[in-house]
């Protein structure tokens, strides 16, 4: 598409007056990058970049690897509605919701600057607790919020667990594939800055808004007065869920059990049972050293919901599209 008269002109004559002073060059660049960063130029360059054979071609040749991606993208919104991300609750401020509060102070100097928050992730407690917690999280998750040291709690953390780890994977293997897929298009980088939106919807492909949901409590203190506040956070993320499953096998001392087996399922196994199997899947055969891309799971041949342990012999890797196919079927 021909560059519009006003716009040549707006570009070149200009340019041209100021190139032949001294500093012309100067004044030339810069007043090139004032037009250039004028939203109507650049509404025009947007335009002809997605109108142009090349961005077409391109999004053709890489056509398969969208189609691929947003299969993907499509698998983690079932993994992120699936899931289940809840495990204690404290009980402090629990009927705080029947009640209001309102500061009816007349001085000018108000000292509730801290205000105490209630929720079931939220225990309020001394200054001690709060940093106690900060030093021993687990030891201190377990006893504000209600984490008991049993098999139903054991076998409920390694459901978040895997969860979490599954989310984890699959939501990095998605970031991957978006920046595999730029890198082949390779747009200008005010395309990116400005339309990245519209760049992904010309391509075809689509933006996971999925974040891993982590669990995540709080211990927190907060003056008679408002004065002062202190808190200790605590999220759930794959190394924290290990240290409490390894936690509570050695309370309940279940490590030869199957829900002890199930705590056993950390990511330096998943990652072992990965290297065992040469990262391909061992149902149809595919690498990553034939998609790079490639999602793989770990996977119970025997199901842990029909007394599947998670030693070695019972885990294989699968990729995405196989161990969906699979469920809890017994291969």
């Amino acid at each position: 598409m021909p560059r519009p008269l006003f716009i040549t002109l707006l570009v070149a004559t200009p340019i041209a007056v100021f190139a032949s002073t001294r500093n012309g060059w100067l004044a030339a660049l810069s007043l090139a990058l004032i037009i250039a960063a004028n939203p109507i130029v650049r509404t025009i360059r947007k335009n002809r970049y997605f109108g142009s054979e090349q961005f077409r071609t391109l999004k053709g040749e890489v056509a398969a690897v969208v189609a691929e991606h947003n299969d993907v993208v499509n698998y983690v919104m079932e993994i992120r509605a699936g899931g289940s991300f809840e495990l204690g609750s404290s009980s402090t401020g629990q009927h705080a919701h029947l009640a209001s509060f309102t500061n009816t102070s007349a001085w000018n100097y108000r000292r509730d600057r801290n205000v105490a928050e209630y929720a079931a992730h939220v225990h309020n407690a001394s200054l001690q607790v709060v940093r106690s917690a900060s030093a021993d999280p687990i030891k201190y998750l377990m006893k504000y919020f209600a984490v008991k040291a049993d098999q139903d709690t054991l076998a409920n953390v390694q459901r978040v667990a895997d969860d979490i780890s599954r989310l984890e994977g699959a939501v990095t293997n998605v970031e991957g594939r978006k920046e595999d897929i730029t890198a082949k298009i390779n747009p200008p980088a005010f395309v990116l800055k400005y339309y990245y939106d519209e760049f992904w919807r010309q391509v075809g492909g689509k933006l996971s808004p999925v974040q891993v949901p982590y669990p995540r409590y709080k211990f927190q203190y907060v003056s008679a007065g408002g004065n002062s506040g202190q808190t200790a956070n605590i999220v759930l993320n794959t190394p924290t869920l290990e240290a409490l499953s390894a936690t509570l096998v050695e309370k309940i001392r279940w490590a030869k059990s199957v829900t002890g087996q199930r705590a056993l399922m950390t990511t330096k196994l998943r990652r072992d049972i990965k290297t065992r199997d040469r990262y391909a899947c061992v149902q149809c055969g595919i690498s990553v050293a034939a998609e790079p891309h490639l999602l793989l799971e770990v996977d119970h041949i025997i199901p842990v919901s029909k007394g599947g342990p998670s030693l070695p012999e019972n885990l294989q890797t699968l990729c995405w599209r196989c161990n969906r196919s699979k469920g809890a079927k017994i291969a």
